[in-house]
């Protein structure tokens, strides 16, 4: 903690002290420091081991683009750790969608989609950039842009298939490839990763998005596709009322289609769409499955949560229904009954700032 301490505040010619812990994860620590001078800074130091590097140089290289987020007020490479402005205790969108305010939610969402698509078309010719900060601060380690982790869970969903017992239905493989390849070359956008509920702050000043572990440019499908399943790697998944996901989507598309026009067409937006879903539906599953055994909540601590079974059923309903992939389709429904219909759980509920209420 000295050390973490001493570095930030040398980086910012100022004392720091009284500390707040403000979360983190298994990779980083956060905290809010008060200055000399009584204003506050947010400072994320990031363990040394190869995954905590990783998480730095893309929280570092991410902010430094100027994009979104936090202003970047410092970095020190040797903690290693950055300093951020304090975007103070505003509500994140996950605070509203499990509060009792309908009005308050739906705005949240839009407010969400709207920025996220604004980020996307805004960053299109700054992917360069990001590359040349990447290399200033990742050390020589491999970005999550050039991670192979679509291949990967295409090899672990064939493994996790045979290990329950179900035969992969003939083609599987090779749509899969298919899939990704698509969807790993097509209409790239930055985004920040980890673009879920509590990640996103609805200030005063508007949204405001945190959390750049994961930053790096990937198809505009792969976020668009948290529009509609919702939130595709997320823990504040409920169902949303009917027709407000489709306005959230369409809120991101037409921010993205001032880079992108091609994706006005529908049959393209559609067919990029179906491509996302089934990508993050295959990452659900193999994370998800090999714990589902045990059903339990999917957040340790925040409640309403709904439980791995429940997502896992809602997201293989979602995919099943992507018929030009008939294997992927056939796999989904083989889940569907062989392991989900041996499961008690309830169905997916919708989100609690929307139930039995009315939009105002």
């Amino acid at each position: 903690m000295d050390l973490i301490f001493r570095a930030a505040g040398a980086l910012l010619g100022t004392e720091l002290s009284d500390p707040v812990d403000l979360g983190g994860s298994t990779r980083s620590t956060v905290l809010r420091c008060r200055t000399a001078d009584g204003g506050s800074v947010i400072v994320k130091s990031f363990h040394d081991e190869a995954e905590g590097m990783r998480c730095f140089a893309s929280e570092a290289a991410g902010l430094s683009l100027g994009l979104a987020g936090p202003e970047l007020l410092g970095v020190d490479t040797a903690v290693p750790l950055v300093v951020m402005a304090d975007l103070g205790d505003a509500p994140t969108l996950a605070d509203v969608l499990l509060g009792d305010d309908p009005q308050a939610a739906a705005e949240g969402l839009l407010a969400w989609s709207r920025g996220l698509g604004r980020l996307a078309a805004g960053s299109v010719r700054r992917r360069a950039d990001l590359t040349r900060l990447w290399t200033r601060y990742g050390g020589g380690l491999r970005s999550w842009e050039d991670e192979p982790w679509m291949e990967q869970n295409a090899d672990a969903l064939l493994a996790l298939l045979d290990g329950t017992g179900i035969a992969a239905p003939r083609g599987l493989a090779g749509e899969l490839a298919e899939i990704r390849t698509a969807a790993a070359k097509e209409y790239p956008a930055f985004t920040p990763g980890d673009t879920c509920p509590d990640n996103n702050l609805l200030t005063p000043d508007g949204l405001r998005l945190i959390d750049f572990e994961t930053a790096c440019f990937q198809s505009v499908f792969l976020t668009a596709a948290y529009c509609r399943m919702p939130f595709a790697t997320c823990w504040c998944v409920f169902r949303p009322p009917p027709g407000l996901a489709e306005e959230v989507e369409e809120t991101f598309r037409a921010e993205v289609v001032t880079a992108y026009p091609a994706l006005a067409e529908d049959a393209v937006w559609q067919a990029g769409m179906r491509r996302a879903i089934a990508i993050w539906t295959v990452h659900t599953t193999v994370r998800l499955l090999p714990r589902a055994a045990e059903d339990g909540p999917l957040h340790r601590t925040r409640r309403p949560v709904p439980t791995r079974r429940q997502v896992l059923r809602h997201r293989w309903e979602l995919a099943s229904m992507i018929e030009e992939y008939p294997a992927f389709a056939e796999t989904m429904r083989l889940l569907l009954k062989e392991v989900a219909g041996e499961w008690d759980a309830p169905p997916l509920p919708g989100y609690p700032a929307f139930e039995n209420r009315l939009i105002g």
